[in-house]
């Protein structure tokens, strides 16, 4: 039998390479739903629209490396049931057998309800063929309005724009990014867009999406139609869940499991995007979806596979590119109670930091690098910092960020 992980991205592969680093010698089957090798999704937004990456390029290895390293993987899986009585996960043509079972379901956008969001040319972006119908779709067309200011949405215009596209963002909240970043990156990149032609509408709703055999506008509650051959939507990401759910795992907003990636069955496991794991940082249950979640949690699980008691607790990070700026944040902005700005913003250099408390909850860096870095440290450590220290160009952060707290 062996190990079975249902999800080839980011958080699957990693459960699969780390089981083998830690010389796990056992069968490791690692089952994808769609037909390519494991990839990166980042770049789907950025390189992969302007032509400066493919389809080859964005995989993590060779299929020729995870055949030397003993990973069986299977493309084109449609799991259709987990039975943890028999321990084994239905597929189409057999029934795979498992000792430990691992979950790394990822999400999947967030729809819309409202007319003519079923047209074509209403597109949403996930996976390689996602970014295929997007970039087909850009090519052949002048408008696009993105509904939802969020990290992909932003990532998207600013490539769209960069190619003369005419982009208009639709965004439901006062402010982009409002869940992720302080209002002063907000109002920063709203803008950076504004400068390279993007219209930004904000606290705008969309009541429907017009057109005949496709596209051809969008519709504001102000009744303006915006012309659209092209409509993205990013709005947010639905957990996969329904198969673990069927089975009897705990899912209220993601698969449940424990600092080490354990669901309630000791033998089966989840990571990555669909996981509900308890997090300090935020307090409690918490679910994330990032590259550093995928990656560090599945480690976690990995070890706890292998009977090693080591649990999860990593300072949460996140990137966007967007345009020539480079937005790196960090911690979780769970009611912040003061920012605290470093830098200038018309410089195009900065940090905002989140204080709650009077500890550094999260900080956001944009083209700062080394803040981020800096920040990344102080966050972890729960350090204490006065915002008169954060605040003055002249402090070196990279030594406040080697302070341990009083409890290290």
């Amino acid at each position: 039998m062996g190990i079975v992980i249902v999800g080839a991205g980011q958080a699957g592969l990693q459960i699969a390479l780390s089981l083998r680093q830690k010389g796990y010698d056992g069968g490791v089957v690692l089952l994808g739903d769609e037909m390519h090798l494991p990839y990166q999704r980042p770049p789907l937004s950025k390189g992969y629209l302007k032509g400066t990456a493919d389809a080859a390029s964005l995989v993590f290895r060779p299929a020729e490396a995870l055949a030397s390293l003993g990973i069986d993987v299977r493309l084109g899986q449609d799991v259709r049931r987990i039975d943890r009585t028999e321990k084994f996960v239905e597929l189409e043509t057999a029934n795979l057998p498992y000792d430990k079972l691992a979950l790394a379901l990822g999400t999947r956008p967030r729809s819309l309800s409202i007319p003519g969001a079923d047209l074509p040319g209403v597109l949403s972006l996930r996976g390689i063929s996602d970014g295929e119908a997007l970039l087909a779709a850009l090519s052949a067309s002048r408008h696009i309005v993105i509904i939802g200011g969020g990290f992909i949405g932003l990532e998207v215009a600013a490539t769209a724009a960069a190619a003369g596209k005419q982009v208009c963002v639709v965004e439901a909240g006062e402010r982009v990014m409002a869940r992720a970043v302080a209002p002063q990156i907000s109002a920063w990149f709203e803008d950076m867009h504004r400068s390279l032609g993007t219209r930004i509408e904000t606290s705008a709703q969309v009541t429907s999406i017009d057109g005949d055999d496709r596209v051809r506008s969008v519709t504001l509650s102000s009744g303006e139609a915006l012309p659209a051959e092209v409509v993205l939507v990013g709005v947010g990401a639905v957990p996969n869940i329904e198969i673990a759910a069927a089975s009897g795992l705990e899912c209220p907003n993601g698969i449940l499991v424990d600092a080490y990636g354990r669901t309630s069955d000791p033998d089966v496991f989840a990571a990555g995007d669909c996981a509900l794991h308890p997090n300090r940082f935020a307090g409690g249950m918490f679910r994330l979806e990032s590259v550093q979640n995928a990656i560090d949690q599945a480690k976690a699980v990995a070890a706890a596979m292998m009977g090693e008691a080591l649990p999860y607790e990593s300072v949460p990070w996140f990137w966007s590119d967007q345009g020539d700026a480079k937005l790196q944040t960090t911690g979780l902005p769970l009611r912040t109670e003061q920012y605290v700005l470093r830098g200038v913003p018309d410089d195009g250099k900065f940090t905002v930091f989140h204080l709650k408390g009077g500890l550094v909850i999260a900080a956001d860096s944009v083209n700062s690098p080394s803040d981020h870095m800096c920040a990344r440290r102080i966050v972890a450590n729960g350090i204490s910092v006065s915002p008169e220290i954060l605040s003055d160009p002249a402090t070196d952060l990279k030594s406040v960020a080697m302070q341990r707290t009083a409890s290290t």
